[in-house]
């Protein structure tokens, strides 16, 4: 018993614990974590994940979160770092599968400029070479419900975040069932063109409001 509790206790890895010292050291923890992974499958329900996020929205997503767990504001170097991770996007050896809900392209998580310098971030992803990125259309017939964000490294581990924990998943049949729910999300998203004119539709939507 004292042994299966000592190896799920190794698979959380809560948030309060990490942060205590400030969000720079978890997002440069990111930046080796991609840099050993050669291909990534992602999905993020609610927000635009962190390897497509420009500066400014990632700095209202972490003063967000610093508040929230009232941790130290490490603001700008935790930008940095979170940023610096995008540089594996343009290594040669690696290939990204990213979808998103498209209901994250609608989620007032900034000011609306920021919002809209991000949604044209989205778009010049569309195209490029090492990374296919799918988004979830709001009313697509969907073989699943997408519950939560999860990032799949190399078949071989999982990466959940939920509020108050990180999950890292290592288990064949945890691997495996997050590799079907992936594979049935993507099956129901828009690529190309069809995900440009959904961006397009959320940038039209922005400036009207």
């Amino acid at each position: 018993m004292k042994a299966r509790l000592r190896g799920l206790e190794s698979q959380q890895r809560s948030w309060r614990r990490q942060l205590a010292s400030g969000h720079r050291g978890v997002q440069e923890k990111y930046v080796v974590e991609y840099r050993r992974t050669s291909t990534l499958q992602g999905y993020e329900a609610t927000v635009v994940p962190g390897l497509l996020q420009i500066p400014e929205y990632a700095r209202c997503l972490l003063l967000q979160n610093a508040e929230l767990m009232r941790t130290p504001r490490d603001t700008e170097e935790a930008v940095r770092a979170r940023v610096k991770r995008q540089e594996v996007l343009y290594e040669p050896d690696k290939h990204f599968d990213i979808l998103i809900w498209e209901g994250v392209l609608h989620a007032l998580v900034c000011p609306h400029d920021v919002m809209a310098a991000q949604l044209d971030r989205l778009v010049g992803t569309i195209g490029m070479s090492r990374v296919s990125f799918g988004v979830i259309p709001l009313g697509a017939p969907l073989k699943l419900t997408p519950k939560h964000g999860f990032w799949i490294f190399d078949d071989e581990r999982v990466i959940v975040e939920t509020i108050n924990t990180e999950l890292h998943l290592e288990a064949a049949d945890d691997v495996a069932l997050y590799k079907l729910v992936w594979e049935r999300l993507s099956e129901t998203a828009a690529y190309g063109a069809q995900a440009h004119r959904l961006i397009a539709r959320a940038r039209a939507c922005l400036s009207r409001s």
